[in-house]
């Protein structure tokens, strides 16, 4: 199938890909005086005296903003807020189908910072979660860093690009160690790319206990004390190379257990998994070309090996983890997304494939195992209660 010709034809017959749906039919003017005035005033009353009824008296406690500046587009870059419409579109489509959460895409026409936060805390109080979407590095750091610290903004605000990827990765490398018997402690993660996928995962993997992470970006493998690069490389670097190699990606790779690509296609050499220790997990996942091709990173001595791809085993895909910590999250009113969280759903995720089951072409479910979300969702809203951060 030519997806893309057919997805314009879909894209145009449908005229988008949502629609809303009243849950009560009006049919007399009984229907009409409850569902508007005069009744109407009674739950407007109620949330006025009560702020928290606001999630229980109207679809808020259910609802998300899928939000986007237009700045990071899907592999497309910066293409405008209104040409991400469909991709906004794609996410809420999939919060609903997969994790029953509404969801309503929002497009900003600004790339300016204080504008893009007082936007969205201006229009919080018609949602139950924020969804930051596309929104390009180090920009998208910064937005969600002041939304999630504001007291007035109390509803979870998710940067997907960032920590959806982190947790799907956490997930398929805690199933790699335990597939190729390594512990967290003893393994050393390179990841290429220095965004905002790359310095999440990064925090992801230390979270969960790696032993060291190594970053390489155009500018080469970050290290402590590196200069001209953005401060929050700067940052990341502190925390991470801890031998402080320098050099590329060659440097990098030689003795290290485990990539991770959120980068460049082609950039990987046979050579340089070669130089990787025995058993070394491969997830090159940029697309559509990844950065090695699955069948040389196998054949240079890769025991496993995932792409962000569906026509290759072992998709690394942030479905695996959106609808599931969104359902969890707006199931006990938290009040944001923590680490602990983001932790329990990477652990939930590996979760569903037993010892038994796991292979080198077996690590990680399918986006498809409607098991999923629901896993995800009740770990997740299980580690809100236990950190402390469930308004109900």
């Amino acid at each position: 199938m030519d997806y893309s010709k057919e997805s314009l034809i879909l894209h145009e017959k449908l005229k988008g890909k949502l629609d809303i749906v009243p849950k009560i039919k009006i049919n007399d003017k009984n229907d009409l005086s409850l569902a508007y005035t005069p009744g109407v005033a009674a739950p407007c009353l109620e949330i006025q005296k009560d702020y928290e009824k606001s999630f229980t008296l109207t679809g808020r406690g259910n609802l998300v903003a899928v939000i986007t500046d237009g700045t990071a587009v899907l592999g497309l870059g910066d293409i405008g807020p209104e040409a991400g419409m469909p991709v906004m579109e794609g996410k809420c489509l999939l919060l609903k189908e997969f994790g029953g959460v509404n969801a309503v895409p929002i497009c900003v026409r600004s790339k300016n910072v204080d504008e893009i936060v007082k936007t969205i805390k201006l229009i919080a109080g018609s949602f139950g979660g924020i969804n930051l979407e596309d929104i390009s590095a180090p920009r998208c750091f910064e937005v969600e860093r002041r939304l999630i610290e504001d007291p007035e903004v109390d509803i979870p605000v998710f940067h997907d690009d960032q920590h959806g990827t982190a947790i799907v990765v956490g997930a398929a490398v805690t199933n790699s160690l335990k597939f190729v018997g390594k512990e967290w402690k003893n393994i050393r993660i390179v990841i290429s790319g220095a965004g905002s996928a790359g310095i999440a995962i990064a925090k992801m993997m230390i979270a969960l206990g790696a032993g060291d992470v190594v970053l390489y970006d155009r500018c080469g493998v970050l290290y402590d004390g590196i200069e001209n690069v953005d401060d929050s490389k700067k940052e990341i670097a502190k925390v991470t190379n801890k031998t402080k190699i320098k050099g590329g990606l060659k440097e990098a790779l030689c003795g290290a257990d485990v990539f991770v690509g959120v980068s460049a296609g082609g950039i990987v050499s046979e050579e340089m998994i070669k130089s990787m220790n025995e058993n070394a997990t491969v997830f090159p996942m940029a697309n559509p070309v990844p950065e090695i091709m699955p069948e040389l990173a196998i054949s240079a001595g890769a025991k496993i090996v995932g792409t962000g791809r569906s026509d290759f085993p072992n998709q690394i895909n942030n479905l695996l983890v959106f609808p599931g910590i969104f359902r969890g999250a707006l199931d006990c009113r938290a009040k944001e997304i923590n680490t602990e969280m983001k932790i329990a759903a990477a652990k939930a995720i590996a979760s569903l494939i037993s010892e038994n089951e796991l292979r080198a072409d077996y690590i990680i479910p399918s986006p498809f195992d409607k098991r999923v979300a629901p896993t995800v969702a009740k770990a997740v809203a299980e580690s809100a209660v236990k950190s402390k951060v469930c308004k109900n």
